[in-house]
């Protein structure tokens, strides 16, 4: 192969690395705020049942304040019933006996349901501590994981630039005017490889049975006259040669 053509060929794999390392560098803020959004949606699940704990517990203290209000009416009727001199009184006392004693039920089952609530709800709020203790230990392993994944890209990137530009040093400024013109058009890149039946591997044109023999020797630039990337040709592999079995 044309050295030249071997030069262009890792210049382009270099160029593909280097592209590739710096999207990861610049998605690594996305995967962090993906991370924690995670341990956020745990929190805010805590928080979410702490809230409504609080909640019960405040509902509660109202009720039994209630309670106690009903409690003190049917005292004081009850001392007021048995004061009384004529049966009309005692019957108006009575009747508001009955009405503060199904007041006094109707909140007393009131505190019930806050009792039976509040069971459900420490029992969730254990389930959502639990969940967020396991969150908390898994997106900890991944962000290091995503520190070390981007520390390597980090190296990788610096030493994939430093045999960049000693590539280009090697590299005849014709030849690298052309491959970054054909870089620039072709998203990066600038380089395609001919298949084995003449097709241009990348915009898939055939390519015309001259310039085809011409790439299969990867002496020369030649670009596909389609798509303008510069070609070469990967011969196959040699047929696997069987040993015969004598029987």
């Amino acid at each position: 192969m044309s050295p030249h053509l071997e030069r262009l060929i890792k210049l382009q794999h270099l160029d593909i690395r280097i592209a590739e390392a710096r999207q990861t560098i610049a998605a690594h803020p996305q995967r962090v705020a993906e991370v924690d959004a995670r341990l956020a949606e745990a929190r805010a699940q805590v928080d979410a049942a702490k809230k409504r704990l609080a909640d019960n517990q405040e509902a509660r203290r109202t009720l039994e304040k209630e309670t106690s209000l009903y409690q003190g009416r049917l005292s004081k009727f009850r001392d007021q019933q048995s004061a009384v001199k004529t049966n009309r009184e005692y019957q108006a006392l009575g009747h508001e006996i009955e009405t503060a004693q199904h007041d006094l039920g109707a909140v007393e089952e009131k505190v019930i349901e806050q009792m039976v609530d509040a069971d459900q709800i420490v029992a969730d709020l254990k389930q959502a501590e639990a969940a967020l203790a396991v969150a908390q230990k898994a997106i900890e392993a991944e962000k290091a994981e995503i520190a070390r994944d981007i520390s390597a890209t980090e190296v990788s990137l610096a030493q994939s630039l430093e045999s960049r530009a000693a590539l280009v040093k090697e590299l005849e400024p014709r030849l690298m005017t052309l491959f970054e013109a054909v870089a620039r058009a072709r998203k990066g890149v600038a380089i395609s490889s001919a298949t084995r039946d003449g097709l241009c591997s990348v915009c898939h044109v055939r390519l015309r049975p001259q310039v085809f023999q011409q790439v299969r020797t990867n002496n020369e630039i030649i670009q596909c006259d389609s798509c303008q990337r510069i070609l070469y040709y990967v011969p196959p592999p040699p047929p696997v040669e069987h040993p015969i079995v004598r029987t």
